[in-house]
C-alpha cells in the first residue's frame, strides 16, 4: 500500500507522489517519461517495495497531480532541476529509474547537475543518440488531442492502442483514467499544454554530443533496458551507448516497444530488481 507524499521542486512548485516499502530501505526514485504520470509505475513500484526498496514515484512538472510551471519552463533542464530537489528530501542513498525523458533527466542530473546524487541509475529504453522518427511518432501521438480531447474513456483507450500495438487493449479503463482529467464532458490527458505547445520544452534532449557527455561523466553504475521492437532506440543506436559507455549494463526485453514498462512489465521489473539488489547490496 503506497502513501500519498508532496514534494517541492524548483522555486518551490509542488509535486505531487507516492511511495511504498520499508522504511529505512534503499530509496528508488522512479521518474516517468513525457506526458506520462506516476501511477505508469505501478506494479514495477509494488514490487520494488516487495523486495526490500522503498519506492518513489513522482509525477513531473506540469503532469499529473503535480504544479505547472508558471512561466511555462519545461527544459530538461528545470526537470533535472525539481529531480535534484526531491532527492535531497529522500532521506538516505537514492537509485534512479527513468523512462524516456525520466531517463534524460537522469542523465543530466547525474552528468552534470549533481553528480553524487544516485548510486545507480537505470535507463528505460532512451539515450542520447535516439531515432529522430520515433521521437515524432511520440510528438505526433501527444499532439493529436491536444486541445481536442476524446469524448470517452473508450476512445482514448482506441488512440492508445492504435499507437501502441504490441500491448493488449485494457480491460478496466480504471488505469488510463489515472492519465486523464474529465472536463465539460470530455476527457484530457492529465498534463499542461505549454509542455508541447506555448511553454520552453526540453530543447536539451535534441543536443546530443551534450548529452552523450553527460552519460561519459556519470561514475555511478547504469543499466540500459530497451524495448527490442523499440523505434525510439534501434539496435544501433543501442549499441553505439554501450561502446561509448562501455560499463552500462543492457537488457532487450523480447515483445517490447518503446514503453517497455506497461508491454511487458514482469520482464522489465525482473531486471530493474535484479540490477538494483546487485549494486545496492
Amino acid at each position: 500500500m503506497s502513501d500519498r507524499i508532496e514534494f517541492k521542486g524548483k522555486g518551490g512548485l509542488p509535486l505531487a507522489g507516492d511511495v511504498q516499502g520499508p522504511v529505512g530501505a534503499p530509496s528508488v526514485l522512479l521518474l516517468h517519461g513525457g506526458g506520462q504520470t506516476r501511477y505508469s509505475w505501478g506494479g514495477t513500484a509494488r514490487v520494488l517495495a516487495d523486495h526490500g526498496f522503498r519506492a518513489y514515484t513522482v509525477d513531473a512538472r506540469g503532469h499529473g497531480e503535480s504544479g505547472w510551471a508558471p512561466d511555462g519552463d519545461y527544459t530538461l533542464g528545470a526537470f533535472a532541476a525539481d529531480a535534484v530537489e526531491v532527492v535531497q528530501a529522500i532521506d538516505g542513498p537514492v537509485h534512479l529509474v527513468g523512462a524516456s525523458l525520466g531517463g534524460l533527466t537522469s542523465l543530466l542530473l547525474l552528468g552534470e547537475l549533481a553528480p553524487q546524487a544516485a548510486r545507480a541509475v537505470v535507463l528505460v529504453d532512451v539515450v542520447p543518440q535516439y531515432a529522430k522518427a520515433g521521437a515524432d511518432r511520440i510528438s505526433d501521438f501527444m499532439s493529436e488531442r491536444l486541445h481536442t480531447g476524446f469524448a470517452s474513456l473508450e476512445e482514448a483507450a482506441g488512440s492508445v492502442a492504435a499507437y501502441n500495438p504490441h500491448r493488449p487493449p485494457p480491460r478496466d479503463l480504471s488505469g488510463l483514467a489515472k492519465n486523464l482529467r474529465e472536463r465539460d464532458g470530455r476527457w484530457y490527458w492529465h498534463w499542461d499544454p505549454a509542455f508541447l505547445s506555448g511553454g520552453t520544452g526540453p530543447n536539451e534532449i535534441n543536443d546530443r554530443e551534450r548529452m552523450t557527455r553527460a552519460s561519459k561523466a556519470i561514475a555511478a553504475p547504469m543499466l540500459l533496458v530497451r524495448g527490442r521492437v523499440s523505434d525510439l532506440v534501434t539496435e544501433d543506436a543501442a549499441r553505439d551507448f554501450l561502446t561509448e559507455v562501455p560499463r552500462c549494463e543492457f537488457v532487450d526485453v523480447s515483445g517490447a516497444g518503446h514503453m517497455v514498462a506497461g508491454d511487458r512489465n514482469d520482464a522489465f521489473t525482473a531486471a530493474v530488481v535484479e540490477f538494483l539488489s546487485r549494486v545496492s547490496a
